[in-house]
């Protein structure tokens, strides 16, 4: 009975590790600890269901949701924070159901300290690993607090200027008020370009501080710029992804095509072939 036990023991271990094995052949990045989700804001024309489903068509399994696009999939309202116990069941029932995991939430801001600490609580009910935000610089040690209460990252945001944080030194002024491992930036490369500015130079100042990325690549150095597949625009995706190597990065990466709105499936899809082929060249 005991060699019956060790050897279904043996071949469950092995029926692991193959699994495991295959898991990092289709999703190289796992192997270095990145997590890449879709930004459902790459599908703000449909519903957050409608968008999960997309995702999962791109050929990943992992999701951003931002709030208040319409959940759709049979459920009413809007994804929001302060959606009752009963909707973010419902909602991550049927994620299950799906394979998908809902990682990251943002970019999501609170106007007062009731609101960021609802915002967290949604967080953690959620399984949220990461927030992203662009918060008003006056609640950085409150969202601090909050942070390492929680146990949950949070990474602000930058859009291209005249924002608040389109300089990675404005966003790392702010990260040190808030005094918390947990908290660093959310470095959306393709905003950098748009800001003039280079995301390789960039990341390499926020060395230390990294939370999470929405990654893009864009066709030109301008707020003209659209999204392009990976690879192929004037963001050095091949450049950014050494980096992130060299720094040891571990996190979520949304993949947030702005472009081709109504059929833009196939761009995330080709995106993140490239991304993976980038990796294990």
């Amino acid at each position: 009975m005991k060699k019956q036990l060790r050897l279904m023991t043996m071949m469950g271990l092995v029926v692991l590790a193959a699994g495991i094995t295959m898991s990092y052949a289709q999703q190289p990045e796992k192997k270095l600890g990145w997590h890449l989700s879709a930004q459902t804001y790459t599908f703000n024309r449909f519903t957050f269901f409608e968008a999960v489903d997309k995702t999962l068509q791109a050929g990943l399994n992992s999701v951003e949701a931002y709030p208040g696009q319409e959940l759709g999939g049979g459920l009413e309202g809007v994804m929001d924070y302060n959606m009752d116990a009963a909707q973010r069941k419902a909602i991550l029932r049927a994620l299950k159901k799906k394979n998908v995991k809902l990682c990251a939430f943002g970019v999501v801001n609170g106007n007062t300290e009731e609101e960021w600490k609802q915002i967290f609580e949604f967080a953690k009910a959620m399984g949220v690993k990461v927030i992203n935000s662009e918060p008003d610089e006056k609640f950085m040690p409150l969202i601090g607090q909050l942070a390492n209460q929680y146990k949950i990252k949070f990474g602000i945001h930058n859009h291209p200027q005249p924002s608040h944080y389109w300089d990675p030194k404005v966003v790392l002024a702010a990260v040190a008020k808030a005094n918390s491992p947990y908290v660093g930036g959310c470095a959306d490369i393709g905003h950098w370009v748009r800001s003039g500015l280079d995301p390789l130079e960039c990341l390499k100042q926020y060395e230390g501080h990294l939370v999470s990325l929405h990654f893009k690549d864009l066709s030109e150095k301008s707020r003209e710029g659209h999204d392009v597949h990976w690879g192929t625009g004037v963001c050095n995706v091949e450049g950014v992804i050494a980096e992130l190597k060299r720094q040891g990065f571990k996190g979520n990466i949304s993949a947030e095509y702005e472009h081709n709105w109504e059929n833009n499936v196939g761009d995330v899809a080709e995106s993140a072939k490239n991304f993976r082929a980038i990796l294990t060249k």
